[in-house]
């Protein structure tokens, strides 16, 4: 339920209706907007009546929400929610530039590349430390000396670290040495992993997964954000389809559906939606256009070596071409890299 305010309304006016919801046991979510507030009001609905709120002075009207996704609903908060991450943002007019290998190798790679991506224009290092891989013979991450490389490489050049967090484990650890918490396509259901990282104030990169919904996407955003931590960004890695000549099939479609339906950011992962470094540049400028707001891109210094995915990476020189040419795209949009 939707309870939005009246444009001239007081604050008293918005506690006197907070504070009658509040008492039949049910959570309120406040949202100032540009013109009015706007009480999403979250459990048991049934038990209020509609009609008695729109006797309180200041209520302009109250609005059922029918999607179960309350937080993360558009209807809740309309602006678009931003998330800040020491100087680097994603969201609004700001596109996030996250970028960086698939797999931590070694300190000489992954800070050899973290230089360059970041000198390309990235404003986040993206590495694995822990790699969920389907094979149980892949290489699976240095693990703890991989995230230990990745502080390495941020102190060299100040890059925040984004990098995925596979169990429970190491919550404490990642919490203090992660900047975004990434949590891959194949934990996106992992509910008891959802609700733990929900209850830190580390923001949460939540992959898309390879067969979910929008809606059970957005489900998924729900249970980290019914928990206290509303810093979610949203990552569409392309879905499993029945075409198999790409890695996935990149859903461009998810974009403006997610910016319909939700204030949360949403970003695109090109490298794992096509599986080719081919195909990385013309996805990553069509993600900008269609209202990304930010890309996420494989990248190594030396792929035909790389201990996982070196088919999907470009080469630092690669990416500082499509960065030239991203700019030029997001300029087009009114984004600012």
């Amino acid at each position: 339920m939707i309870i939005v305010m009246k444009p001239k309304s007081t604050e008293t006016e918005v506690r006197k209706v907070k504070a009658i919801v509040e008492s039949k046991g049910l959570e309120i979510n406040l949202s100032k907007g540009a013109t009015n507030y706007i009480l999403g009001v979250i459990g048991d609905t049934s038990i209020i009546d509609p009609k008695k709120l729109l006797a309180f002075s200041g209520v302009d009207k109250v609005v059922k929400v029918q999607e179960p996704f309350k937080k993360a609903n558009r209807l809740f908060k309309p602006e678009n929610t931003v998330v800040k991450v020491q100087n680097s943002i994603i969201g609004g007019k700001n596109l996030g530039i996250i970028a960086g290998p698939c797999s931590v190798e070694s300190e000489e790679q992954i800070v050899e590349i973290a230089k360059k991506v970041k000198n390309a224009g990235a404003n986040f290092l993206r590495g694995g430390a822990f790699k969920p891989r389907t094979s149980p013979y892949s290489f699976q991450g240095l693990e703890l000396d991989g995230l230990e490389l990745l502080k390495t490489a941020k102190q060299e050049t100040g890059l925040p670290i984004v990098t995925e967090l596979m169990s429970t484990d190491y919550i404490d650890k990642f919490v203090e040495d992660v900047d975004v918490i990434q949590i891959g396509a194949r934990n996106m259901q992992n509910f008891d992993l959802l609700k733990q990282i929900g209850r830190t104030n580390t923001p949460i990169l939540l992959k898309r997964g390879l067969s979910a919904t929008i809606e059970e996407w957005l489900m998924s955003a729900e249970y980290i954000m019914s928990e206290g931590n509303e810093n979610v960004i949203l990552c569409e890695r392309g879905i499993r389809t029945f075409e198999t000549y790409t890695r996935n099939t990149l859903d461009l479609q998810a974009v403006p559906a997610i910016k319909k339906l939700s204030h949360l950011p949403i970003i695109i992962d090109p490298s794992h939606a096509g599986g080719y470094a081919y195909l990385v540049e013309p996805m990553a400028k069509a993600s900008v256009i269609a209202g990304a707001d930010g890309l996420m891109i494989e990248v190594h210094n030396d792929p035909e070596n790389a201990l996982s995915d070196g088919q999907q990476s470009i080469r630092p020189e690669e990416f500082k071409t499509l960065m030239d040419k991203v700019k030029i795209v997001a300029e087009m949009e009114g984004k600012e890299v």
